[in-house]
């Protein structure tokens, strides 16, 4: 190099801040939709003349649509163009959310919760894939740090805001809420979010793939789901049917001469392959731990949902501070120092709770929210960043489709079986709940060190750097699609 070069620009300008908060509020209602409703299962059951059990439907098929539609969206960004696919999952969404306002039955509230969910699955993956595009490679990954933050917050804010919701109105509101954060983002985005246009290279869709792999994961989260319930039918032809339909589309993917919908190939390619199991276990913890503290709180103290969810609230916090170390350190620091240092703070955080036996005062609870909240946001921004730093443009789609499935289906998947080992635990210890609830979040420890393994093999150079100076990697293109 010969050091006339003028550095990157790698500054977050005012134009590309707006258009990072326009994005995120799609990826905010999204999120947060998926726990706001949990504190109003009792109104929505007595409402209806449900059982709680049916009644949990409008959170469980929430969850499968949102799994379901993920894998699609970087097909649909690369042929209808990423603003585009964008306003129209925020449209879907929206139309989901007034149909639910208006259910007039729990069967129908659950089916308009799946047009809900199918518009709210598609706007994480696409936002942050035209945000990487808008910004630019140089800039991706001080932008993606402030945006990660949303979902690490959301499971925090949506009891919150659904106990604040019903404390004042009825439940409705809690679907209406979502009207005008979604209309503000549409004409917002109209305005000031550039248009990307589609790919030059129109792929078919890939039907077989679509027909394999939404379904299947779907059909394993329902699966699991029925084992925390205790039904053994049920649950053994989910697993089954839902592993069997992944294997398949495993096998299509590898054999295909066209684009797979997600290439398996992907996950085999550093650092796709440890980027992708980092968030996996990432959502796994993170979506883990929000079922089972809030559970804890109000069945083993006695709190009330907003109690539970104040003292929730210290994780919030720790991921905000986080976000902002880590946006003044992604581009100098080693991802992987970062990773790895994130993964030992959720760590740290966790240990108090497999003590919840002793019954740990308050305080040591929200100091190890607060460092498990610093922790989490050093992970996911980062990882992010080592990949949207590393793919070509045009690939920005698929890749983020790919990270975004992981990270959901880390977090459903991982949410279903600590159900399993919470209720086998309740058995073994009868009354002593808080001894089951301590048990369970050894298992949560458990995913946070199979993440720590999977982060120590990140690249040890800068985003964007190889070992051997200045150029890109070799594995530029992970989002490759098979022959050519």
């Amino acid at each position: 190099m010969t050091g006339t070069a003028a550095p990157p620009d790698t500054r977050i300008d005012a134009p590309l801040l707006r258009i990072a908060f326009i994005l995120v509020l799609g990826t905010f209602m999204a999120t947060v939709d998926a726990t706001i409703v949990s504190v109003g299962i009792d109104t929505l059951a007595d409402d209806f003349g449900a059982s709680v059990t049916d009644i949990q439907w409008i959170s469980t098929a929430y969850l499968l649509a949102v799994v379901a539609a993920v894998p699609a969206s970087g097909w649909l960004a690369d042929r209808f163009g990423g603003r585009r696919t964008w306003l129209a999952a925020v449209g879907v969404f929206l139309l989901g959310s007034v149909l639910c306002a208006l259910a007039w039955s729990a069967p129908s509230l659950i089916a308009f919760r799946v047009l809900q969910g199918l518009g709210g699955g598609l706007l994480p993956a696409t936002g942050q894939a035209l945000l990487a595009r808008v910004a630019g490679k140089e800039r991706t990954g001080r932008v993606i740090s402030v945006v990660a933050v949303v979902p690490l917050l959301s499971p925090v804010l949506g009891p919150l805001a659904g106990g604040s919701i019903l404390a004042v109105a009825p439940w409705p509101w809690l679907f209406l809420v979502n009207l005008p954060i979604g209309l503000a983002a549409i004409l917002l985005a109209r305005r000031y979010v550039p248009e990307v246009p589609p790919s030059t290279r129109r792929a078919p869709f890939d039907l077989r793939g679509a027909a394999l792999l939404s379904p299947g994961l779907a059909v394993l989260v329902y699966g699991l789901t029925e084992v925390s319930h205790g039904r053994a039918l049920p649950a053994a032809l989910g697993v089954t049917a839902g592993l069997a339909m992944l294997a398949g589309f495993t096998a299509h993917g590898l054999r295909t001469r066209g684009t797979p919908l997600i290439d398996p190939r992907l996950f085999a390619r550093p650092p796709f392959g440890a980027a992708a199991l980092a968030l996996l276990v990432l959502g796994a913890s993170v979506f883990g731990t929000m079922f089972l503290l809030p559970l804890y709180f109000q069945t083993g103290r006695g709190l009330s949902a907003w109690e539970a969810g104040l003292l929730l609230a210290p994780q919030g916090l720790g991921a905000a501070a986080g976000s902002v170390l880590v946006n003044r350190a992604i581009d100098k620091a080693v991802p992987r120092t970062l990773v790895v240092t994130g993964i030992a703070l959720i760590l740290a955080g966790t240990v108090p709770f497999t003590q919840l036996g002793h019954e740990p005062p308050d305080a040591v609870i929200a100091a190890a929210l607060a460092v498990r909240g610093f922790g989490m946001a050093m992970v996911g921004a980062p990882v992010m960043n080592i990949v949207y730093s590393r793919i070509e443009p045009a690939q920005l789609p698929r890749a983020a489709g790919a990270l975004n499935m992981l990270n959901t289906v880390g977090g459903s998947v991982g949410t279903a079986a600590l159900a399993v080992v919470l209720q086998q635990r309740l058995e073994a210890r009868g009354p002593d709940v808080s001894e089951a609830f301590g048990d369970t979040f050894w298992w949560v420890l458990g995913f946070c060190l199979f993440a720590a393994a999977g982060a120590t093999r990140l690249p040890r150079t800068r985003a964007g750097k190889s070992c051997g100076g200045g150029r890109p990697e070799a594995h530029s293109s992970p989002t490759g699609t098979g022959p050519r």
